[in-house]
């Protein structure tokens, strides 16, 4: 049987569902035995107790982050791991990263307000790692924007595609946020005795219109360890696309490490669920224990 491992995780923390704890609960019930929760720029949901929980499951619990970096005015997620949770330079700069956040909410909820949407601001405020899909969210899921939706998409969006036709660069509510660069981020996490990995590259090249070319220039200025090649992009239609043999040769092809990932934010049968078991991507137990030694040495 193969060893499952999923290194791209999301908790309530940041913009996920599920607490680390229940994140450990469903990696146990799909057979999954070695995890990563990457919250956006948050570690706080790594802790004595969480570490014991997971020794108590059998499940291995690396540390990791995903950082929220600009690159040429797009939006670029840097994944660290195995690094000093407690390294000062990094968690001041996440600390930083995630007050940004806050500064973008007030602004950007200005203009959704000129713009017409109701925005629960206060609630969104309590939320320590704020993102644009909890407020995208906030928007779509409050019955007192459905008019308003309903007159600009013909129906209610789900929150990517809000997020994309209203609050992205170059559409109406845009918002510029303060933020680092990925070659920032990457030094952070090597300070830190970190691993960097560059996160779902087929997400810029279907989202952000990035050629092959296009990232290999970014990686040869942020020299990461590696790129999350097995990896399977949702569209904003729900169309999945796996391009894992591509990402795994480019990989090659740079001498880099791969990891793999499901981006998992809840559980809601569209979206890769924890250790992708709904995808088709299956590793043999030799490419995962090489995933995993690369990160731990």
């Amino acid at each position: 049987m193969n060893k499952l491992i999923d290194l791209h995780i999301h908790s309530n923390l940041s913009d996920g569902e599920l607490s680390p704890k229940e994140i450990i609960d469903r990696a146990v019930n799909n057979g999954v035995s070695v995890i990563a929760i990457v919250d956006h720029d948050t570690t706080l949901a790594y802790n004595d107790d969480l570490f014991n929980y997971a020794k108590e499951n059998n499940v291995k619990l690396i540390t990791a982050v995903e950082i929220s970096t600009k690159y040429k005015g797009i939006g670029i997620h840097v994944l660290g791991y195995n690094f000093d949770i407690n390294n000062k330079l990094l968690t001041d700069k996440l600390y930083s990263n995630r007050n940004a956040r806050h500064i973008y909410l007030h602004n950007v909820a200005t203009k959704l307000k000129e713009f017409g949407y109701v925005i629960d601001v206060d609630s969104l405020d309590k939320i320590d790692a704020v993102t644009k899909a909890h407020i995208a969210s906030n928007i779509v899921d409050n019955k007192d924007n459905k008019k308003l939706l309903l007159k600009t998409f013909g129906y209610v969006p789900e929150r990517g595609e809000f997020i994309e036709t209203i609050m992205n660069e170059g559409c109406p509510c845009y918002v510029k946020k303060e933020t680092i660069s990925p070659m920032e981020a990457s030094s952070l996490i090597r300070e830190a005795g970190g691993k960097v990995v560059l996160a779902h590259p087929v997400a810029y090249k279907y989202e952000d219109g990035l050629t092959d070319d296009d990232i290999s220039e970014l990686v040869r200025k942020m020299k990461p360890d590696g790129i999350e090649a097995n990896y399977v992009y949702l569209d904003r239609n729900g169309n999945k696309i796996n391009e894992c043999i591509h990402w795994n040769d480019f990989a090659k092809h740079h001498n880099f490490i791969t990891t793999m990932g499901s981006d998992f934010h809840k559980v809601d049968n569209v979206h890769p669920d924890i250790g992708l078991i709904n995808e088709d991507i299956i590793l043999d137990n030799k490419e995962v224990n090489t995933i995993i030694y690369n990160l731990l040495n």
